[in-house]
């Protein structure tokens, strides 16, 4: 008599638990990576603004704006990942806080610093990414936010 077997071996389902489990290892920690990454990159969008007001204000006063004050920005600047950002000198400063991945980010800081030629023209530049041939950058870096996290033109 023959017969049908039916189902799977004890050792087939424990293959497959075993590349399920090293499937979710490898991309877990990806996803996490993505994750940050996808939040720091809210910093540059939500400093849009202030960027532009810190351009025109050095246009037309010839010097960089103190703070947030200077340009009339009273309330805080914030976002979904974003608990501040601030104004020093010119240099827009973004403190990461909010809903942000707490161990990784919360409290980093993400440095946007204006950078001037003679030409009187105005560049910015972010975290520990380069600075432009000419350009005299404004005020020091403050990021702390891992490179690994940052986009490719906040990186060194």
């Amino acid at each position: 008599m023959k017969s049908i077997q039916k189902g799977f071996t004890l050792i087939e389902l424990m293959i497959v638990v075993a590349i399920i489990g090293i499937l979710a290892a490898i991309a877990l920690p990806a996803y996490q990576d993505y994750t940050i990454r996808s939040q720091v990159a809210e910093g540059p969008v939500v400093a849009e603004g202030l960027k532009t007001a810190v351009a025109e204000s050095y246009a037309s006063n010839g010097t960089w704006a103190a703070n947030n004050a200077a340009l009339g920005y009273t309330n805080p600047v914030g976002g979904s990942y974003i608990s501040d950002v601030s104004i020093t000198n010119g240099s827009i400063d973004i403190t990461f806080g909010n809903k942000a991945n707490a161990s990784k980010l919360t409290g980093k800081k993400l440095s946007l610093r204006p950078a001037v030629n003679l030409n009187g023209d105005i560049a910015w530049v972010c975290g520990k990414g380069a600075v432009p041939t000419g350009f005299t950058v404004q005020g020091a870096d403050a990021t702390d936010v891992d490179t690994k996290y940052l986009s490719a033109a906040c990186k060194p």
